[in-house]
This record gives structure tokens, sequence and C-alpha cells, in this order.
């Protein structure tokens, strides 16, 4: 066993062979996220987060061969890197009216891309040991977040003539249907009628035109909307 451990060391000792044995596993490691990326039809998948890879780990055996020859700084072109990363993260980044996509499979590209780097940097167990992190993060993740306790949240704008009268009137309806109000207050606007915001916070989905229809049917009341969050 050591004689093939020092053998492996003597190999590594060639250049050309280390940035090849870097290639091979950063196609493993990059392998292994993208397929499961791709498993779940994202933007970027297998091919995407492969070249990624491959890529980190020629910058930065690139940057320590201008080091030993030329004494450059070793640091300067994956940094460069990883600031180009952000563009291609950026285009997996889809805006879907009020939703965000993508923002798990950006960082997954960048967490691929700090993974080449330090295979690059022949810290290869840390390597392997980051993928198998990575990879439990992006599969599994979801099985404990199913456990936690989920909440909802919903703005509405209640217009009406008489909104004092009908406070009591709005907590009994969104009491009954167990939502909890976190913030009630009159909205004084001047150029229509008055308006009482209510934010709510819930934990399971309810049927928000139900919630409407009962709003509505509170005398005064003259229209029920959803303020869209931007957060």
């Amino acid at each position: 066993m050591d004689f093939i451990i020092e053998g492996f060391k003597d190999l590594m000792l060639i250049e050309e062979f280390a940035i090849f044995f870097k290639l091979v596993l950063i196609v493993i490691l990059a392998g292994i996220v993208g397929y499961e990326r791709e498993s779940w039809k994202k933007p970027a998948g297998f091919r995407t987060y492969v070249l990624v890879g491959i890529s980190a780990v020629l910058v930065m055996s690139c940057g320590e061969f201008l080091y030993k020859e030329l004494g450059s700084d070793p640091t300067r072109i994956p940094a460069q890197l990883l600031s180009g990363i952000g563009f291609l993260g950026a285009g997996t980044i889809l805006r879907d009216g009020f939703n965000v996509k993508g923002l798990t499979t950006a960082a997954g590209l960048l967490a691929v891309t700090c993974i080449g780097l330090i295979v690059g940097a022949g810290f290869y167990v840390s390597a392997i040991v980051a993928t198998f992190v990575v990879y439990c993060v992006l599969s599994y993740s979801h099985v404990l977040s199913t456990r936690l306790e989920h909440y909802y949240f919903i703005d509405l704008k209640i217009v009406s003539q008489k909104p004092k009268e009908i406070l009591d009137d709005i907590r009994k309806v969104f009491n009954h249907e167990k939502l909890e109000i976190i913030q009630l207050k009159i909205i004084d606007d001047k150029e229509a009628d008055d308006y009482i915001k209510v934010e709510v916070k819930y934990k399971e989905k309810v049927d928000i035109n139900k919630i409407f229809a009962k709003v509505m049917a509170i005398n005064t009341v003259k229209e029920v909307s959803e303020i869209k969050r931007v957060d």
C-alpha cells in the first residue's frame, strides 16, 4: 500500500500528469453535482457544471504556472474567474412575475467553481468532501425543509367608506380562517377612498378567493385586492 502511495506522489510531481489527474477528478466531482441539477430539469446541467469545473482547474493551474515561471500573483487569474462566474450564474436566474427562480443553480455553479479551484490547488480530499456536502444540500435539503414549519404571507388592501367601523369584522373573518394578523392599519388616501392595509401570516395555504368574498360581504367594503410583495 505504501508503495502505491509513494508511486502516486512521484507521478504527481510530473506536471502534465498532475493536470490530467485534476481534470479527471473535476469531471467526476462536477459531473455528480451537474447530474443532480439535470435530474431536476434545471437550466444548468451536467455539461455546464463540468465545463465550469474544468475551467476553474485550468485557471488555477495557469495561475500556479505563472507564479513558478514569472513570479506573478497566483490568485489574480482565479479572482477574475470568480467575478466572471457571476455573469454565468445571472443567466440561470429567471424572474417570473414576483417569483425568482434559478438562484440555487447559480449558487451551485459558484460552488463547483470553488471546488475546481481547490482541485487545481491540489486539495483533493477537501474537494471530494465539498462535493459530497454540496450534493447532499442540493438533493436532500428539501427533506428537512418539509419537516420545518412554513409560513405564508399576504398583504391585503381593503377599501371602505368607513374603515374604522369594520376593523372588528375584519379580525373576526381572519380569526375564523385561522389567519394571524401581523399588521392592521388605516391608510388615509387623499386622492381616493381610505383603505385598510392588512398583513397576514398563515401556516397552511388558504383559498384567497374565499377570503376576498367574506371580506367583501362586510358592510361598506368597496374593494379587496392583494398588495404584491417586493422583497
